[in-house]
């Protein structure tokens, strides 16, 4: 059951975010997303073995490339996700070293439809927006709220964002899962039991 009033606060706020973000010049974009990489490697409690779901950046979001390639190079396992269709969850292709990528829906480049699948121990989350109690506001499709009530597994969520894009508070439905950190160009931030 989806409260009407909650969906009204978040729709404003996607606009003040999206303001906030679409706001940053290209330079500022570039050197957060080197700073953001950083942080994630120095900060971020990584396995060997841990499967890593990231995302290939559109429009003005902040840029995952970074850390995508240093993961690859480390070889660490690396899925991407693809949207299967409305009121789906998404299907997380493992991007094996060496393999092409191919448009896979809303601007994004991800595995082909033969790439195995698999559940990640860490998902790193594009966002709109984000609050000081670790809520992520998202665009709004519900991709992610849908993945993670089908996993059997319980990943590390990690949102990636620039610091221009943290709002005063964000309303949380029943459906909504915190993130375990966020990372901006002004640091890391640890929520729930990892605070």
């Amino acid at each position: 059951m989806v409260d009407e009033n909650i969906e009204n606060a978040k729709a404003a706020l996607r606009l003040e975010a999206h303001a906030a973000r679409a706001a940053l010049s290209p330079a500022q974009r570039a050197d957060a997303a080197a700073t953001v990489a950083d942080l994630f490697f120095n900060e971020i409690d990584l396995q060997p073995a841990d499967v890593v779901a990231a995302y290939w950046r559109i429009r003005d979001e902040l840029d995952c490339q970074p850390i995508l390639v240093r993961l690859m190079d480390s070889h660490q396992t690396v899925v991407l996700p693809v949207v299967l269709g409305p009121e789906q969850p998404l299907e997380l292709r493992v991007w094996e070293q060496g393999a092409s990528l191919y448009e896979a829906g809303f601007g994004t480049l991800a595995p082909s439809e033969l790439a195995p699948q698999t559940e990640p121990d860490v998902i790193i989350m594009p966002l709109l927006g984000f609050d000081s109690q670790g809520t992520r506001l998202g665009y709004g499709g519900g991709y992610y709220d849908r993945t993670l009530a089908h996993m059997k597994k319980s990943p590390k969520l990690i949102g990636l964002a620039f610091a221009a894009q943290e709002l005063d508070s964000i309303p949380r439905d029943s459906h909504d899962v915190p993130l375990d950190a966020i990372i901006t160009e002004a640091g890391v931030r640890h929520f729930g039991d990892n605070a």
